[in-house]
């Protein structure tokens, strides 16, 4: 066998060879390129309004952040600011010297400033839990004792330690109470 029986293989170029290009080829490839160009255009666009909705509302949360400390402050000023005459009563009645003759008009200058430590409360909506005589409530009322009674069915109020308040209709504090038992 001879080497002429070897196909004959083209030596490579060096220069690549690029397809010709007619003019609806040209005309596509432009046109790809304007999409292209509009879909980055428009990515862009996004992108700065998703930034600029973010601004916005974080600058919305921090102004009603804002807004909700200041109600909360004003609540708070209106409250104290309320509550500071009761304070000077109650320092010129520990400041008085108390005598034999002076209990009583000592023990009615501190009802009058708890009369008004309790319309205070009731101008803010506080009310008191009344419970005398009544069934114990789990929801209104903590018992603190459990006691023996002739006068009182199981379960019923005897006695309130401590008093409790709703504001609106939320519990405040609950009353601590005595409750008879069998």
């Amino acid at each position: 066998m001879t080497d002429d029986t070897r196909p004959e293989v083209p030596e490579p170029s060096r220069e690549i060879d690029q397809p010709e290009l007619d003019d609806s080829t040209v005309e596509t490839r432009s046109e790809t390129e304007e999409t292209l160009d509009n879909i980055r255009h428009e990515r862009n666009e996004y992108r700065d309004l998703l930034l600029r909705k973010t601004a916005e509302f974080d600058n919305y949360r921090k102004r009603t952040d804002r807004e909700r400390e200041k109600i909360h402050q004003t609540a708070a000023f209106n409250l104290i600011q309320q509550l500071l005459p009761l304070v000077d009563d109650l320092e010129r009645a520990l400041a008085a010297e108390v005598y034999e003759g002076a209990v009583k008009a000592y023990r009615d200058g501190v009802e009058l400033i708890h009369r008004q430590l309790l319309d205070t409360l009731t101008k803010r909506g506080v009310t008191p839990i009344e419970c005398k005589d009544l069934d114990f409530d789990p929801h209104y009322h903590q018992a603190v004792a459990h006691e023996r009674s002739e006068e009182h069915h199981e379960g019923q109020i005897i006695d309130e330690v401590r008093r409790g308040y709703m504001i609106g209709d939320r519990l405040l504090r609950a009353t601590m109470v005595k409750v008879a038992k069998a």
